[in-house]
């Protein structure tokens, strides 16, 4: 979509409303042959009932077939093409935490990890440490690693996460990973991908070699791995592309983090999904586009945990009737990439997505699920970057195109 086409078409005197709910990972696949998806097991009343008066259909935010990362996925989903818009994970999760990226400062994510003795991760959540012994972890680094040239900023993100910055002259995000995201595997060497780089991967490689021997002693957490090495960027704005005043809620701060890269009002973290919708309640009058995050169901997906995804995806339905009580014009429901507890990790299968409107076409369809979303009327391989266009006509805010 060429931003530039649809500005002449913003409709100014229109203020429908729109809701954006993502239940992260939602997509998801049968345990056994045959079986129902988290999604299909799930007891979702209101979501099914909600289906039989909307459009369904299955999205895809990067080349089929690719598996996305959360914050490429995100990007798809408010209408950014998340190949030419591609962003490091240090970036959002910086954001996330409410960090200060200034122009000289290089973040990335990190998560601590649990490593056997020849340095081979066992754990890559280190078992998935309470946030205060992640911050325990940061101000020990922090005290400890000396870095000449640069200065260092270690920030607890969320239980075993935490971020990266180095501040200084001449920084360049051309580094590779150091986290092979993989049990079994030894934690990567960084090196640089372009030659300006090469500084800064040197820095990296001291600021790993110094933290594992300090972490040494520590268990579970006794290493770490980075990855997502970015600087921020200068995109269009989210409220200037669509036409919207946009506030973003969620409980996790990379969902936060990617919010502010496009310029979305961002709500604190919420400490509960109950809390999340209290907030687009009393923000309801204020704005007119609402991203609202749920986390827990790409948790438990990656934990593996089938009748936990399940259990969240029940609770959300259970939440629904206070969203449809605020009568919004548009309310899609949906994910930002498939996370089966199958597989424990994100996978490239066609999110489940359903787009009610008071003026759509239903497509007569009475639940929600991946196998009915295959017959909806959206498609069962549509882009995601499709859906901000449809949210804004169905919403009355676009006039018509042309003589």
């Amino acid at each position: 979509m060429d931003f530039e086409f649809l500005k002449p078409l913003f409709n100014e005197d229109a203020k429908g409303k729109i809701v954006l709910l993502v239940m992260d990972g939602l997509g998801g696949l049968p345990i056994v042959e045959g079986g129902k998806t988290e999604l299909e097991a799930a007891n979702t009343p209101n979501m099914d009932a909600l289906a039989a008066r909307s459009n369904l259909g299955l999205h895809h935010s990067v080349p089929y077939g690719v598996t996305p990362g959360s914050g490429q996925a995100h990007l798809g989903l408010f209408g950014y093409d998340p190949v030419k818009y591609e962003i490091g994970r240090g970036v959002l999760s910086a954001l996330g935490v409410d960090f200060d990226l200034g122009p000289n400062d290089l973040a990335a994510r990190g998560n601590f990890c649990t490593v056997d003795g020849q340095g081979v991760i066992t754990d890559r959540r280190a078992g998935r440490i309470p946030t205060e012994e992640g911050a325990r972890l940061c101000e020990l680094l922090k005290a400890n690693v000396k870095l000449p040239g640069v200065e260092l900023f270690l920030v607890p993100e969320k239980e075993y996460r935490f971020v990266f910055v180095i501040r200084g002259e001449g920084l360049s995000g051309n580094v590779s990973d150091t986290d092979p995201q993989a049990v079994g595997k030894k934690a990567y060497i960084a090196e640089a991908t372009a030659p300006e780089a090469e500084r800064t991967a040197e820095i990296i490689r001291e600021f790993v070699r110094q933290g594992n021997a300090i972490l040494a002693a520590e268990h579970p957490a006794n290493s770490f791995v980075l990855r997502g090495f970015a600087e921020m960027p200068k995109w269009p704005r989210f409220n200037d592309v669509w036409g919207v005043n946009a506030l973003a809620i969620a409980m996790y701060p990379m969902y936060r983090g990617v919010s502010k890269v496009v310029g979305m009002t961002v709500m604190p973290p919420a400490a509960s999904m109950e809390e999340e919708i209290t907030m687009l309640e009393q923000n309801w009058d204020k704005y007119d586009f609402f991203f609202v995050h749920i986390k827990k169901t790409d948790s438990y997906g990656e934990d593996g945990n089938f009748e936990g995804k399940v259990h969240i995806i029940e609770e959300v339905d259970q939440l629904l009737p206070r969203i449809l009580a605020l009568n919004p014009d548009t309310l899609i429901i949906t994910g930002d990439h498939s996370t089966p507890a199958k597989l424990k990790s994100h996978s490239w299968h066609p999110v489940p997505t359903l787009l009610y409107a008071k003026d759509c076409r239903p497509d007569g369809i009475a639940s929600f699920g991946e196998r009915a979303c295959v017959a909806g009327s959206l498609g069962p391989r549509f882009d995601a970057t499709d859906l901000m266009p449809f949210a804004l006509g169905h919403a009355g805010r676009l006039v018509k195109y042309g003589a």
